[in-house]
């Protein structure tokens, strides 16, 4: 067997023509969607997102200013300027990119954004309406996770889900977009015992928790559908993901790839939820 490749450039492609698209009504009518990324980190991948981030905001009609705040930035200066973008009416998106300095924490941060600006679902006040059901901002990468699944035709309804990982970034809001599409979801993470036991009884694997290759063919079993969220990188400046894909592959039914599978996904929604705030 050989998994079927579940590509994300073509959703990707899908939602940023609909994204331009509406960002160039909303110029039209005096509105020019911005989206601010405030970056405290010199990390070299981090930087790499960033810039990928702003030449597709650039090809979308939206403005997209980059923050560098350096890497010295205190948590008070973060949360100042976070602030000081949310209240900035010419300013409809903003999102604070990690890894932060030492003693800075996103959770206590991303407090600063305001929710309605929040178009990385960062704030635990966008978390938890997403949790409760309400309309909210959902993390970009989750959502990215049933983005795909949905492009490719894998209907959730009844599918048991196991997810990997239960960071507020990733792991809890898929977890919670799952529920909402009606899957059974069991969420994994360091403490779970025979975590291979867990995840080979589940119709669909959604593996988030930043260690290359730590799911192998013994975590799936035959003909189920593996979504890799990780994105690590490797000496010779490549990534690979979180699932070793030469042994998945041979089991799997399907697989996103990585690169060119949630990433591409994710950076559409970001832009997509900054045309949807400056609508709003």
């Amino acid at each position: 067997m050989s998994a079927t490749v579940l590509s994300g450039k073509e959703p990707a492609a899908a939602i940023r023509a609909e994204t331009a698209a509406r960002a160039a009504e909303l110029a039209a009518s005096g509105t020019h969607p911005r989206l601010a990324v405030v970056v405290a980190t010199a990390d070299e991948s981090s930087a790499w997102y960033v810039r990928s981030i702003a030449r597709a905001a650039e090809k979308a009609g939206i403005a997209c200013d980059i923050v560098d705040l350096g890497s010295d930035a205190s948590a008070r200066d973060i949360r100042h300027r976070l602030a000081v973008l949310s209240a900035d009416e010419s300013v409809h998106g903003v999102i604070l990119q990690t890894p932060l300095p030492e003693g800075a924490k996103l959770e206590d941060l991303a407090s600063a954004i305001a929710p309605g600006k929040d178009v990385d679902g960062a704030n635990p006040l966008s978390l938890g309406r997403l949790a409760a059901g309400l309309p909210a901002f959902a993390p970009a990468t989750a959502e990215a996770v049933v983005t795909v699944l949905d492009y490719h035709g894998v209907e959730l309804t009844g599918l048991h889900v196991a997810v990997i990982g239960r960071s507020t970034v990733v792991g809890k809001p898929a977890a919670h977009l799952l529920l909402d599409r009606n899957a059974t979801v069991t969420v994994c993470h360091s403490r779970t015992r025979d975590l291979a036991a867990v995840t080979s009884a589940a119709d669909v694997v959604v593996a988030a928790v930043g260690r290359a290759g730590l799911i192998t063919a013994e975590h799936v079993r035959a003909g189920a559908v593996v979504v890799d969220v990780g994105t690590n990188p490797t000496d010779d400046g490549g990534l690979v993901g979180d699932v070793d894909a030469a042994s998945v592959a041979e089991k799997a039914g399907a697989l996103t790839p990585v690169p060119g599978g949630v990433g591409p996904v994710t950076t559409a929604l970001l832009l997509r939820h900054t045309v949807q705030a400056a609508a709003r």
